[in-house]
């Protein structure tokens, strides 16, 4: 009876075990680490894709607001063999590097994205970024805005009113990188949007554009982080700051903050997802297929100002979901804001960022 009494104690524990083991098989397998930016952003993806998708399937969405190292965290994470991370969002031009570096999963685009309601394979419906590695999502421009009290007479339309403190004066805010800041100089030189990069790849392009930066350098309040502008703005700290599009209409729409924003030279840029070395599972495959459809892209663009990357996406563009607002024309990609843009060469910068940075830093410490 003692043997049998052990014996069953022994069966106990095993099973106790045993469930333990697979309740926690069970757990991992129903959850996804998702990676992003923060902020109105991640809140737009978390309403768009991440709640629809743990609706509909049970697994849940963990997620980290940790895209500002995204590629540093990968690159880590996959040297030491111990990727925690299913999906990252990130710039193009990190996901080009990060592809090289063999660092994330080479992506068939049409065998892990869905077509089109028309039929169009997913290759033939995106608008750009599809690059081997990296799953376009948005797109979205860094431009600037300015606080309508601060300026009582004539208001700043152009890059080049940007940089003529004695016509717009007050301070300035800029991103503490040299990206953008090194085209928005060109531009205001008289370069056209289309010869910025060919200005730019030569010594004597490099150099103007920091004679340019010179002229404001000491009316410049630098940030480093998405929600500082539309702050610096509000408190009248500046009055003209560089910022996300969707940060600034944020702040217009539900603070009710007098901002008005230049489209002028908007430096547009591509945004998606990556997926780290060895995540491609099936069920993350499924919810790539799910949060990169025609609808939910449209979706996002319900809770934030940044265009679908999809062309079947444009015409589900609504309104916005808490405040009724017309989306459309609110869109970096909507004709009337697409006039003059910069294209952001994402290869470009992919190959250039580090001389770049260091060479900014170096002017920034001047």
């Amino acid at each position: 009876m003692k043997k049998l009494l052990k014996r069953s104690i022994v069966a106990t524990a095993i099973a106790a075990v045993s469930m333990t083991m697979m309740t926690t098989a069970v757990q991992a397998e129903s959850s996804l680490t998702v990676v992003s930016w923060g902020g109105s952003y991640s809140k737009s993806q978390m309403r768009a894709y991440h709640e629809p998708w743990t609706a509909k399937t049970g697994t849940k969405i963990l997620h980290e607001d940790k895209s500002g190292t995204g590629l540093a965290g990968i690159r880590s994470q996959v040297e030491a063999n111990n990727v925690s991370w299913d999906l990252v969002d990130m710039l193009e031009g990190n996901a080009m590097i990060a592809c090289d570096e063999g660092l994330i999963e080479e992506i068939n685009y049409d065998e892990i994205l869905a077509p089109a309601p028309d039929g169009t394979p997913a290759s033939k419906d995106f608008l750009g970024g599809l690059n081997g590695c990296f799953i376009p999502q948005i797109y979205y421009a860094t431009l600037f805005a300015y606080n309508d009290e601060m300026f009582k007479g004539e208001k700043p339309s152009t890059i080049a009113d940007i940089f003529d403190l004695e016509k717009f004066p007050g301070k300035r805010s800029l991103e503490k990188i040299p990206a953008g800041n090194l085209e928005w100089a060109l531009m205001a030189d008289g370069v056209a949007a289309k010869d910025i990069y060919d200005v730019l790849s030569t010594e004597e392009g490099v150099t103007r554009a920091f004679k340019k930066l010179d002229t404001i350098k000491d009316s410049v309040i630098w940030w480093e982080a998405g929600a500082q502008p539309p702050q610096l703005l509000s408190d009248k700290e500046v009055s003209i700051a560089s910022g996300y599009n969707g940060r600034f209409f944020g702040a217009q729409v539900n603070e009710k903050q007098p901002f008005t924003i230049i489209w002028d030279g908007q430096l547009a840029e591509i945004d998606g997802w990556v997926v780290p070395k060895g995540k491609l599972t099936p069920e993350l495959k499924k919810y790539i297929k799910f949060i990169t459809d025609t609808q939910r892209l449209a979706d996002q663009s319900k809770y934030i100002s940044y265009g679908p990357a999809r062309k079947s996406s444009a015409s589900l563009v609504d309104k916005h979901a808490d405040t009724g607002v017309d989306m459309k024309p609110h869109m970096p990609t909507s004709p009337a804001n697409f006039t003059n843009p910069i294209i952001k060469n994402a290869e470009w910068w992919a190959n250039n960022n580090d001389d770049m940075s260091e060479r900014f830093n170096a002017w920034l410490s001047k």
